[in-house]
């Protein structure tokens, strides 16, 4: 309920002030309550009086002098008021406080700037020397088509609805930037580099026509990056913003179209020609005879990155123990910052000779710094037969002769918390100052400590907790031929997380076993099955720095052989049940829903080729974390995984009306805690979430597990969370 409010002599007035005011959920507030509430009112002593349509009045108990006719506010509740009905609300009512007020399908909050962020960062930014500082926020259509309604929205709510209320606060904050002396404002609008109805793209018109015409304000600059904005592209040309920002690395093709958008021709062009979101030397000659093609297209041209460059590292130079045959081949943030500059200069015919040398030097540097001509031969000669698994109710047979489970088994995901010893004791490794044999005692040590600890709890399914495993692709990327693991080449993954990518700059092997000795180990601290952990190809491509010398299809079919070995190797060892990890399937899910069936072809088939030579008997499950999953259902049940683990707690497990859609019939585990929050969940909440998966699972195929692994969490939280996960799971079988 929004309401801005004002004295007025009467209560019939021509000064009221307006409100509008929610239809309640069930059980509604009594009106006089919830109109309060709204209004912040800190004292409630006051009086207050309603007059309704049909001439109703409704005022406080506690009034001595009561209207003729009104009755008792107390026993009215706001769902007996229609949609679009207005009412007057007055309280204190000596000094006649009056609202005439309306009943909406949903609540009306007031947009504002919550802080100034933006105005202090650019100022700060001018005060240390940047000259031209261009603040960059995310634009106001992206915005709300990125956000869902809150939980109680009225059925059908959608965020967009309220676009102009937000385009009004982007006004303000225009005129605060350039007030402060900004010349430029850069808006992301990159949710239209994804399939937009013509409602939406109409919001867009309508948001910058508003926004191009605010009076004082910088220059606008929208930018599409990660993709082809389509025809979001027209429909910005034709307003009054100032210049587009292209990301011609994903979308090439766009610099064919800008010549016949004929509104470019008096704005400035963005090209991005560099890549943000990958660390290999750009193509100089070929990005210059690109680029330059688009001269005379539009009223000003420059040159940029493709998409912001906090996707990669800062600093090639700093990396000291690189392969030099890889690190030739590299730009990192400070390297990319140079080729724009020098492109740029190439432009205006300046720094020639600067761009002829770095063209020579990046002549050679192509060209993989591996090469293994006994994988790419396996990778040649892989056929479909390679790929596909028993029929799965054969497995299901095989793997229930086996291991015995009981309905709704209980496991987790893979990682335990990973203690500052067990940090402490990687880096000491790392810098030679803990020897191997003394490591390997220290990492024995707590997988000794994590089985205990599940066989106390009474979890059905183990696992060794990965001590040893600093990042779920780096470790693997340590001991794999064709990739590069860097020192100091930190990137942002989430809120203040860090990780580092690995670099997969060549073909990739498998020359040796990589976890069958920790999975062996903690096997044999138990007769209960310990899985065998690894991450699957399409999530080691997602969170790698990929080669772009040949198609990312053909490198997963590598990752997923070297896979395949290791699955051979740990059922050879005994393990009986394997997880795969493939977290991030739907991440490298192309923008455009055209692109989807391409490469959904190839990261199902890889993660079917690592898994496709498994024994009938041996359980293979696989895990997806946080992503709308209905998007891939049908992939993920391509998968032909035995067991799904896949996060669900924190949606309320709206995985499973995706699942039951396609007729999934295999196991799943949806998560029933989310490890993203320290809360601990109660023995309640869990059995409701038990409750509510078993009305779409039946209890042979469900599996009752967190929503992720645990090693982001401490054992105080997770000792107790998953004691009431096992209570609840047994006091339902």
């Amino acid at each position: 309920m929004s309401s801005s409010s004002k004295a007025t002599p009467s209560r019939s007035g021509p000064g009221r002030a307006g409100c509008s005011l929610r239809r309640a959920p069930t059980p509604p507030p009594r009106s006089a309550t919830a109109i309060d509430d709204a209004f912040a009112r800190w004292d409630r002593a006051h009086l207050h009086l309603f007059d309704l349509s049909g001439n109703r009045l409704l005022t406080s108990p506690e009034w001595d002098d009561v209207p003729e006719g009104a009755q008792p506010s107390t026993g009215v509740r706001l769902s007996a008021l229609g949609l679009g009905e207005r009412f007057v609300y007055t309280f204190d009512l000596g000094d006649g406080w009056t609202h005439l007020c309306t009943v909406a399908p949903a609540r009306v909050d007031a947009f504002r700037l919550a802080e100034r962020i933006p105005v202090e960062r650019y100022t700060e930014a001018v005060a240390d020397g940047v000259t031209n500082a261009r603040p960059a926020l995310v634009g106001p259509v992206s915005y709300l088509l990125l956000a869902k309604p809150a939980d109680g929205a009225p059925e059908g709510y959608e965020p967009l609805s309220r676009l102009d209320d937000v385009v009004a606060v982007y006004e303000q904050l225009l005129g605060e930037l350039a007030a402060a002396g900004a010349a430029w404002v850069q808006l992301d609008e990159s949710a239209f580099v994804t399939d937009r109805s013509e409602a939406e793209l109409d919001a867009l018109r309508r948001a910058y026509e508003r926004l191009g015409a605010v009076a004082n304000r910088p220059r606008i600059l929208v930018a599409t990056a990660y993709g082809d904005p389509g025809p979001a592209l027209d429909v910005l040309a034709r307003t009054d913003v100032d210049g587009v920002a292209l990301d011609l690395v994903t979308a090439p093709g766009l610099a064919d179209r800008v010549p016949g958008v004929t509104g470019l021709r008096d704005k400035t062009l963005v090209a991005g020609v560099v890549d943000g979101r990958n660390v290999w030397r750009t193509d100089l000659p070929r990005v210059l005879s690109r680029v330059a093609s688009l001269l005379g297209s539009v009223d000003e041209l420059a040159v940029s990155s493709s998409c912001s460059l906090l996707h990669v590292p800062y600093d090639v130079s700093v990396e000291e123990t690189l392969d030099p045959q890889v690190t030739a081949r590299l730009a990192f943030a400070r390297e990319k910052v140079a080729e724009i500059e020098l492109l740029g200069r190439a432009l205006t015919q300046e720094g020639s000779e600067d761009l002829r040398r770095a063209v020579s030097d990046a002549a050679t540097a192509g060209g993989a710094a591996v090469r293994d001509e006994a994988m790419r031969a396996r990778v040649a000669a892989v056929e479909a037969g390679d790929r596909t698994r028993a029929d799965y109710q054969v497995r299901r047979k095989a793997q229930a002769d086996r291991l015995g489970l009981p309905d709704l088994a209980t496991t987790t995901i893979g990682s335990f918390p990973q203690t500052s010893d067990m940090r402490r004791a990687r880096a000491d490794r790392a810098a030679g100052r803990l020897d191997e044999a003394d490591y390997t005692a220290r990492m024995r040590g707590e997988i000794e400590r994590v089985i205990q600890l599940q066989t106390d709890l009474g979890l059905d399914v183990l696992v060794h907790g990965e001590p040893e495993r600093n990042d779920m692709v780096q470790y693997f990327a340590d001991t794999l031929p064709g990739f590069a693991t860097t020192s100091l080449g930190w990137v942002q993954s989430s809120g203040s997380r860090c990780v580092r990518p690995p670099i997969l700059h060549g073909d990739v092997s498998r020359p040796e076993p990589i976890t069958v000795g920790w999975a062996t180990y903690a096997q044999s601290l138990t007769p209960k099955p310990v899985k065998g952990m690894l991450t699957g190809p399409v999530t080691i491509l997602a969170w790698s720095f990929v080669r772009d010398d040949q198609p990312l299809g053909t490198t997963a079919d590598q990752v997923a052989l070297a896979l395949r070995d290791e699955i051979a190797d740990l059922e050879q060892a005994g393990i009986e049940i394997i997880q795969v990890e493939e977290a991030a399937l739907r991440e490298l899910l192309p923008p455009r829903r055209a692109d989807w069936g391409a490469y959904l072809d190839w990261a199902v088939g890889s993660f079917r080729l690592a898994t496709g030579g498994a024994e009938d008997s041996t359980q293979i499950h696989t895990h997806l974390c946080y992503s709308e999953f209905g998007d891939v259902i049908d992939a993920i049940d391509g998968l032909d995984a035995d067991v799904t683990t896949i996060e669900a707690a924190r949606s309320r497990m709206e995985v499973l009306a995706d699942l039951e859609s396609i007729g999934y019939s295999r196991g799943v585990g949806p998560g029933i805690y989310d490890i993203h929050s320290p809360r601990v969940p109660s023995r309640d909440e869990i059995a409701a979430l038990i409750a509510e998966a078993r009305r779409a699972v039946p209890d042979d195929r469900l599996w009752i597990n967190p929503d992720c692994g645990l090693k982001t969490r401490g054992y105080a939280e997770v000792e107790p969370t998953l004691k009431a996960m096992v209570e609840a799971a047994r006091s339902v079988r």
